[in-house]
């Protein structure tokens, strides 16, 4: 058994022990030194920069939410405003009817006082020219009947209106004027 045999084969050769142990030392204290930091750097500005968005992201909700409220408020101003100037114009529709009506049924009342005057105008004026020929006529026939001439005014005036008097009293019947000159 020899230098080499007398060697324990789980322990490392110390050589390379200590070369290993050095550059792990080194390793260990650059990357602490160089890499650690700005990795942390970088951790704590990604952690800021989630947490500035999560509050802006908040804060862009609330605003929404406050401009949603806002316009749901204006919204419902303008329906309420929608209703009342459609309960306005319903109203104002009806009273322009009900005004449109009352003219309409005052100049129909108009037009038939209009049209009934008229008419009892035209009814005396016939009645007076009616009046008129009958006493021509009766004046004609009462000359022929009582053969002297009756045409004095006065006079035949006279006969007339008493005739047509007792015509309209009642004292003479009209159907008996007819009855005897027909058959």
């Amino acid at each position: 058994m020899g230098a080499g045999e007398d060697a324990i084969p789980i322990l490392p050769y110390i050589p390379e022990l200590i070369f290993g142990l050095i550059v792990f030392g080194i390793l260990f204290w650059f990357v602490s030194k160089f890499i650690v930091p700005n990795l942390e750097k970088a951790y704590a500005d990604r952690t800021s920069a989630i947490e500035g968005g999560m509050e802006r992201a908040e804060k862009a909700e609330a605003e929404a939410a406050a401009a949603k409220k806002k316009y749901e408020e204006q919204l419902g101003e303008a329906r309420a405003e929608a209703a009342q100037i459609r309960e306005r114009a319903k109203e104002q529709g009806a009273q322009i009817i009900a005004e449109m009506r009352e003219q309409a049924s005052a100049e129909a009342n108009r037009i038939t006082e209009t049209a009934h005057k008229q008419i009892e105008a035209e009814r005396q004026q016939a009645m007076v020219q009616l009046r008129g020929e009958v006493g021509q006529i009766s004046t004609a026939l009462a000359s022929k009947i009582v053969g002297e001439s009756l045409d004095d005014e006065a006079r035949q005036r006279g006969i007339v209106d008493r005739f047509l008097a007792d015509l309209d009293s009642g004292a003479i019947a009209p159907e008996k004027l007819g009855a005897g000159e027909g058959r």
